[in-house]
């Protein structure tokens, strides 16, 4: 929403958050989706390179869509935040790119962590729903993926889209 312009009330972008718990301690969690090889183990089915530091920008790829996407790092402060920037369909503001966000909380005393994962910027379209409806979908399995492979060592994605 936003109010500084006289749309006070009016949706300007549509946006959505997705959480889960994941019984492990917050810096391990982190470290499943800031390292590479980690996040390769249960999220980038084709695999991923650069690690997830602010300024740099990681390659993610995916089997279910060939080909690897530019991961742009804005902000990484480990082990409770990472702000990241990547291509997206029917964006508001003209760049072409949403913004994602995850959040890591410590949960009874650290010993789980809270996980949200924001993702903004699409139009208010039906193409822009259609593209923000797809990426919850993903970051919902993400969240999946992530919890049973850091609690059980097991890759949910194996198989799932290939």
């Amino acid at each position: 929403m936003n109010d500084t312009d006289g749309t006070a009330g009016q949706l300007t972008e549509l946006s959505f958050t997705v959480s889960g718990r994941v019984a492990r301690p917050r810096a391990e969690v982190y470290e499943a989706v800031a390292d590479p090889a980690k996040l390769s183990n249960y999220f980038t089915t084709g695999g991923s390179a650069g690690r997830l530091e602010t300024g740099l920008t990681a390659q993610w790829d995916f089997a279910d869509f060939p080909g690897a996407f530019p991961v742009t790092v804005v902000a990484a402060e480990a082990p409770s935040r990472i702000e990241l920037r990547w291509a997206g369909e029917a964006t508001v503001g003209g760049a072409g790119e949403t913004t994602v966000v995850f959040e890591f909380e410590p949960v009874d005393d650290d010993t789980r962590t809270l996980v949200k994962i924001t993702e903004r910027s699409w139009q208010v379209t039906e193409a822009g729903a259609r593209a923000a409806f797809g990426n919850c979908e993903g970051w919902t399995g993400m969240l999946a993926a992530l919890k049973t492979w850091v609690e059980h060592g097991i890759n949910l994605r194996e198989g799932f889209y290939r």
